[in-house]
């Protein structure tokens, strides 16, 4: 038997490609032996400076929200719950197509179980520094031209390994998750590897 392994996924709440991926290393968990961690990045913080149309913008400004409340939840209640509110925001914002916004973040803080008045952490520019500090860990080994999902794990040889993506849609199931995880391992742990890309010719499917 193999040795379970622990696995970081950097996620920022908004990102749909990020949620399809998250919910694709769930699937991993159950065939491999991998116990998926979530952690913050912020495509906000990325993005600051860069010349972005005006409705990224405006995306951006309110996207500092959500990934607040996630770094005040990580301080007060740890990882775990990290991973319980990822799913409860991103069910709300991809599935439901929920505004982001104080009411949003009380539903989704009470969904998981935590306090519905971290909802205020949202606006609390004091939480920045934790923030950039949790996105840099995610961001250092891969770069700033790409974005989230971001992943680190071990590689086939036991050496630490990290890459933006997959992306993907729909998110695949059962042991087609597991053979995905796979590859994408082998070809990370392939020194020298750098890219391997096509068009995206769907938007994402969420089932």
């Amino acid at each position: 038997m193999n040795e379970r392994v622990d696995v970081d996924m950097w996620f920022d709440p908004i990102c749909p490609w990020a949620w399809l991926t998250s919910r694709w290393l769930l699937e991993v968990e159950r065939v491999r032996e991998v116990d998926v961690r979530f952690r913050v990045m912020s495509l906000s913080v990325l993005n600051q400076g860069r010349k972005l149309s005006e409705q990224y913008q405006e995306l951006m400004r309110t996207g500092w929200g959500p990934v607040r409340v996630c770094i005040a939840v990580q301080q007060r209640y740890g990882s775990d719950a990290v991973r319980t509110l990822y799913t409860a925001l991103g069910t709300r914002i991809h599935l439901g197509k929920q505004k982001l916004g104080p009411e949003l973040y009380r539903a989704a803080l009470t969904d998981a179980g935590l306090d519905p008045a971290l909802a205020a952490a949202a606006e609390d520019t004091g939480l920045d520094a934790a923030l950039r500090e949790s996105h840099e860990a995610g961001m250092r080994p891969v770069g700033t031209d790409v974005g989230t999902p971001v992943v680190h794990a071990p590689g086939p040889d036991g050496r630490p390994v990290a890459f933006f993506g997959p992306v993907v849609t729909p998110a695949p199931k059962g042991e087609a998750a597991g053979r995905l995880w796979d590859g994408v391992l082998l070809v990370a742990g392939t020194p020298g590897f750098f890219e391997l890309k096509r068009s995206r010719d769907l938007d994402p499917i969420f089932d």
